[in-house]
């Protein structure tokens, strides 16, 4: 039995991952901040809740404790992010972004993905087939946003770009750091969900399926790549 742990899955596309990986035979650990929402998403799936806030390191090593004690972990799947907008729903351009913005994005976007990581690290190791999946975004690829007239060159933010590349490069270290493990940053698509105020133009079932796809990585997959619905992105 393969055990998964998937951070912000009580909504969204971490739900949808939940949900799949569940149907696929998985035993979920659906981690939530909020305790509540947790706990109805959790009943909802037939998942395992764990309370775990990827910005709070007692919250995280507490999680750890509690996967630890009910047997240990296989997959981690880094989900949990924000990405900052206005009023009205409108993303931060240059002009408007502070460094307390960036920081604050950083803190959930990259720092947790470390943070998560790290705890659980140990668990993984013990584990004979450990994937590790980070949910990224093409805006993390700087060949994309540097290209006119594909979608990603069009985006005016620069917080949310800039902590998914961050997510990439964590990605390809940890990567060559463990090569017994299968660690890779995946681009979901633009999706529909509360990131974006429900403004992306695919459903989570679709967004959440490379996501699926490469928590369930045989030993001799990749690792350290950065992959779509249709294969390799570019970094």
């Amino acid at each position: 039995m393969t055990t998964t742990l998937i951070t912000g899955a009580n909504k969204g596309l971490g739900f949808e991952t939940a949900r799949r990986l569940i149907a696929a035979g998985h035993t979920v650990y659906a981690g939530s901040r909020d305790a509540e929402r947790g706990r109805r998403a959790a009943a909802q799936l037939g998942a395992r809740l764990v309370v775990i806030d990827v910005t709070d390191d007692a919250s995280v090593a507490a999680a750890a404790k509690t996967i630890e004690a009910d047997g240990g972990l296989d997959v981690l799947v880094n989900n949990a992010g924000i990405e900052a907008r206005a009023e009205g729903n409108n993303v931060v351009g240059a002009a408007e972004v502070t460094a307390d913005m960036m920081r604050s994005l950083f803190e959930t976007n990259v720092f947790g993905v470390v943070r998560v990581t790290h705890a659980f690290l140990p668990l993984l190791q013990r584990s004979a087939t450990p994937v590790v999946v980070n949910v990224s975004s093409g805006l993390g690829s700087l060949s994309l946003m540097t290209t006119p007239g594909t979608p990603a060159y069009a985006y005016p933010g620069v917080a949310y770009p800039a902590s998914k590349s961050a997510v990439n490069m964590v990605t390809v270290q940890y990567a060559k750091a463990f090569p017994a493990m299968r660690i890779n940053a995946v681009e979901p698509g633009y999706t529909a969900t509360d990131l974006n105020g429900h403004t992306g133009t695919q459903t989570a079932e679709e967004g959440a399926e490379i996501i699926v796809r490469m928590a369930q990585l045989d030993p001799d997959g990749p690792t350290g790549g950065y992959f779509g619905r249709n294969g390799q992105l570019p970094w």
